[in-house]
């Protein structure tokens, strides 16, 4: 009986709410790095901002972007300089790859997520959402 009512009362609510909060939507975004060429580099000017959302140690980035894309790199204030000129959109899906691996939980894909040392090189990504662990070397 009372849930009855309950439910009814949901479905009253629901059916008020403005259109927008209707519409399900990610609270959460991908960020994209905003870079360009200068002569034989390539400058990412929001460094900073992605690191600061992706919620990972700047470091890190810095050493997986530099062996992905086999290239070195300086970290100069809030851009990291890329000393090559790399054409297309290839860092943006280094870091595509970045977040799908180091940053999202393996089961619930959610990015609340963080990294702890396992030893001999090896981390393991914790998912403060759900609880998962998983192995990422």
């Amino acid at each position: 009986m009372y849930m009855d009512e309950y439910e009814q009362l949901l479905d009253n609510i629901y059916k008020n709410l403005p259109e927008k909060a209707r519409e399900k939507s990610e609270r959460w975004e991908a960020p994209k790095f905003d870079f360009f060429v200068e002569g034989n580099k390539t400058v990412i000017r929001n460094f900073m901002d992605v690191v600061e959302k992706v919620r990972r140690d700047k470091e890190f980035l810095v050493k997986y972007l530099s062996k992905e894309l086999a290239v070195p790199v300086v970290l100069e204030g809030e851009r990291l300089v890329l000393h090559r000129k790399i054409t297309g959109d290839i860092v943006n899906v280094k870091l595509r790859d970045f977040i799908e691996k180091y940053v999202m939980c393996k089961e619930c894909k959610k990015p609340d997520t963080h990294l702890e040392q396992l030893g001999h090189g090896m981390r393991q990504l914790v998912c403060e959402a759900c609880g998962a662990k998983a192995a990422v070397s």
